[in-house]
């Protein structure tokens, strides 16, 4: 790996960490289309198996990620286990499906879902749209199909899933605090099944290219996680200094471009 590579994964890693301290996002939806572009036009990896190495790469960041943002919401007693508890072996089952509906979906078609997804939490933060409260938490059979329905989405785009946990939390009448800390415990396993689905189903991409299990490119990887550890904490400190709405209608377009040219492209 040159110099300008790594620089741009650096570069990668601080604005996904950044963000996630700033707009309590994961850093998929950042990682994800970048590394499209990179691969796309700099790092050579095989182009039918472009958009799945993306989204396995970005599964396997979250893993570490996702570690760090539970340890911090733990501390300060906001998550939900019992909750996070419920819709985990759903988020597993889930996950699994995705990634291994993703690994039949050609490369193209992926990078559609995506940019659709893109499109999505576009609208989801500029708007602040969240379903109203009207009920409360689900029983264990209820959490299973909510779960398995975040973590097929969350495994197909290589998400952890926050857009769509926060959203369901919100509705069973959760505090967003409490939301967005319980949805960090839930991106947990949905990192570590899609990783290992996508390691799995991509084994046969071993034989094409170096530094890779299947769909990840350990490189990226080693790049992105160490900044967007660093800077996730200057994330959460300009949250107190940004005005938010303006910020999250600014970062809403920048989605929205990112979503149209995947679509686009």
């Amino acid at each position: 790996m040159n110099l300008e590579i790594l620089g741009l994964l650096l570069l990668l890693g601080v604005f996904a960490g950044i963000t996630a301290g700033l707009l309590g996002l994961g850093g998929g939806v950042i990682i994800v289309p970048v590394l499209v572009w990179l691969f796309r036009t700099i790092i050579p990896v095989p182009p039918d198996s472009l958009m799945h190495i993306a989204v396995g790469t970005s599964l396997a960041t979250i893993v570490v990620t996702s570690s760090s943002s539970i340890l911090s919401h733990h501390r300060r007693g906001a998550v939900l286990w019992s909750a996070a508890k419920k819709l985990a072996p759903g988020l597993v089952i889930g996950t699994l499906i995705g990634s291994i509906i993703a690994d039949s979906l050609a490369s193209d078609t992926l990078k559609t879902v995506f940019g659709i997804f893109l499109l999505f939490v576009a609208f989801q933060i500029g708007f602040g749209a969240q379903p109203p409260s009207h009920r409360q938490l689900p029983n264990w059979q209820e959490s299973l199909l909510a779960g398995s329905g975040i973590g097929i989405l969350s495994g197909l785009v290589g998400i952890g899933g926050g857009s769509l946990t926060v959203p369901f939390l919100t509705w069973c009448n959760v505090s967003i605090r409490h939301a967005v800390a319980t949805s960090a415990a839930c991106g947990l396993p949905i990192a570590i099944t899609g990783t290992i689905g996508f390691i799995i189903n991509g084994w046969h991409l071993n034989e094409q290219l170096i530094w890779n299990s299947g769909y990840i490119y350990w490189p990226a990887f080693m790049a992105i996680v160490p900044t967007s550890l660093l800077f996730a904490p200057v994330g959460a400190k300009l949250a107190h200094i940004i005005p938010l709405t303006l910020l999250k209608k600014i970062f809403a377009l920048f989605l929205v471009s990112m979503g149209l040219e995947m679509l686009l492209t």
